[in-house]
């Protein structure tokens, strides 16, 4: 098990002149938009393939335009993904044309911000089955391209949004009592136990592939520069945000955990990454795991949970 502390040292990392990665191939669901957009724009300037994983074909291509716009010469495309969708996954996987990938950022994610309580189209409560189960289902049909890279990465999004919850294992699904932030927060950390269990479960078999958990501190678009059509932020936003960008960032800087997740080889698997303030702005580092994350017992109950809904296993048994 990943222990808190100490914190391990690492060398300095500068988020404005990253490593080459000719060569290499990364996709990053949700992709064409927030946090996700900027990992891809900025995973693109090191020369990799980049491939943005995006239910909505529009929002991809105006992600891509932008993204075409700000780096000459970069290497993207838009895979058709619907994390919702858990029978699509297999065959989107199937779709890619590269043998090979070397990293997957986890980062699409769907919050409601009111009920009434929705599900997918297999009975899944929306958030959960897109945010985790959808990510979960996914990376077991990425494993053997992640398995065919030199050290693939699984590199998943988490949120402080999941900092003050727990995990009912009991109602998953959050059929009773719902409330869509708690709801939100429960499936952002049924993602983050799933990266520090995978991390486990990948030693264990002593694969190549690792698991990075990282969260992006407190990303505001208010905060975040403008990528026209991706986003636009106004004069006045940006002006009544200027105080909390004393303790907050914009998404832009909440990509950064990701990036560095991605591309240092220095970084581990079964960590935890954020900014380094406070976590909740500035460069990444590595960060303490949250106490409640390091129980495996939950991480594993919520795999057999996880397998038995999905009906697949990332890491099967051999």
């Amino acid at each position: 098990m990943p222990s808190a502390s100490p914190m391990p040292s690492v060398a300095p990392w500068d988020v404005h002149r990253l490593p080459r990665a000719d060569g290499a191939v990364f996709l990053v669901t949700g992709g064409n938009a927030g946090i996700g957009y900027f990992i891809a724009e900025q995973l693109s300037t090191t020369g990799a393939t980049v491939v943005l994983g995006s239910r909505n074909p529009a929002r991809a291509e105006a992600a891509l335009t932008s993204l075409r716009s700000l780096v000459p010469g970069a290497r993207v495309s838009a895979l058709r993904l619907d994390l919702a969708d858990l029978s699509s996954l297999e065959a989107a996987v199937a779709s890619l044309a590269p043998a090979r990938l070397d990293a997957v950022v986890l980062n699409a994610g769907v919050a409601l911000d009111d009920p009434p309580r929705r599900e997918t189209g297999a009975g899944h409560e929306l958030m959960f089955g897109t945010n985790h189960l959808g990510h979960f289902a996914l990376t077991r049909w990425l494993m053997p391209l992640l398995s065919a890279a030199p050290a693939g990465r699984v590199v998943t999004v988490g949120s402080f949004a999941a900092k003050s919850e727990r995990l009912d294992l009991a109602d998953l699904q959050s059929r009773h009592g719902y409330r869509p932030g708690r709801a939100y927060g429960r499936s952002k950390l049924a993602q983050m136990y799933f990266a520090l269990e995978l991390d486990r479960r990948l030693r264990a078999r002593d694969a190549t592939v690792a698991s990075v958990l990282v969260h992006p501190g407190g990303a505001l678009d208010s905060l975040t520069p403008s990528r026209p059509p991706v986003h636009e932020r106004t004069a006045g936003a940006w002006l009544r945000a200027r105080p909390a960008g004393l303790v907050l960032q914009g998404k832009h800087a909440g990509a950064w955990p990701a990036v560095r997740a991605v591309l240092d080889p220095a970084v581990r698997g079964g960590g935890l990454w954020g900014p380094r303030a406070y976590g909740l702005r500035g460069r990444p580092r590595p960060a303490p795991l949250w106490a409640h994350l390091t129980d495996p017992s939950v991480a594993a109950r919520l795999w057999d949970a996880s397998r038995e809904l999905t009906g697949v296993d990332p890491v099967p048994e051999p």
